[in-house]
C-alpha cells in the first residue's frame, strides 16, 4: 500500500482516538436510505446539542476503539454506519432516538457511554432519561418537599387557631 495512504489512515485513526477520548458518548447508527434533507436536519439537530456526526470506515473506528480498550464495540461496526460524538452523555442519544422514532431508516446500533460499551436498547433507555437540567430540578424539588410540607402543617395549625 502507498505510504501516503497509510499516513492518511493513521491520521484518521488518531483523530478518532481524540474524538473518542474527548467524548462522553459515542452512538453508532445506521442511516441507510435517508435522503439529503433528512441527514441535514439530523446534523443540524445534533449540532445544536453540541454533538458531532461523522461517517468513517468501520475498520478505522475499530482500530481506534481497540487501542482505547473498547473491543466490545466491534459487533456494532457492521454495515454502513455513522457515528455521533457527544460531550453531553444524554444529548446525542436523545436527539438520535427522537429522530429514529420519526424515521424508521435511522437505526441505533449501540455505542460507548462514559467508557462502557452499551447495546442499542441501553442507548435508547439512556435517551429516555431527562437532561441535566431536568435531573437537577427533580433533585431540588425532592430537597424542597420536606420544608414545604412543614410550612403547610404550620400554616394549617395557625389557621385552626384563628
Amino acid at each position: 500500500m502507498n505510504n501516503e495512504v497509510l499516513k492518511a489512515k493513521e491520521a484518521v485513526v488518531s483523530e478518532l482516538k481524540d474524538k473518542l477520548s474527548n467524548s462522553q458518548t459515542l452512538v453508532v447508527f445506521e442511516y441507510r436510505g435517508m435522503n439529503v434533507q433528512e441527514i441535514t436536519a439530523l446534523r443540524r439537530a445534533l449540532r445544536a446539542e453540541g454533538t458531532e456526526i461523522g461517517v468513517y470506515k468501520n475498520t478505522l473506528l475499530e482500530r481506534a476503539a481497540e487501542s482505547l480498550g473498547h473491543k466490545d464495540l466491534l459487533p456494532h461496526l457492521v454495515g454502513p454506519n455513522a457515528f455521533a460524538f457527544s460531550k453531553d452523555v444524554i444529548a446525542g442519544p436523545k436527539v438520535l432516538a427522537k429522530f429514529a422514532k420519526r424515521n424508521e431508516k435511522l437505526v441505533i446500533k449501540g455505542g460507548i457511554v462514559e467508557g462502557k460499551v452499551v447495546s442499542a436498547k441501553q442507548m435508547v433507555a439512556l435517551a429516555a432519561l431527562p437532561g441535566r437540567d431536568g435531573l437537577i430540578s427533580m433533585f431540588l424539588s425532592v430537597l424542597q418537599a420536606p420544608v414545604r410540607q412543614f410550612a403547610c402543617a404550620v400554616q394549617g395549625i395557625a389557621d385552626k387557631a384563628n
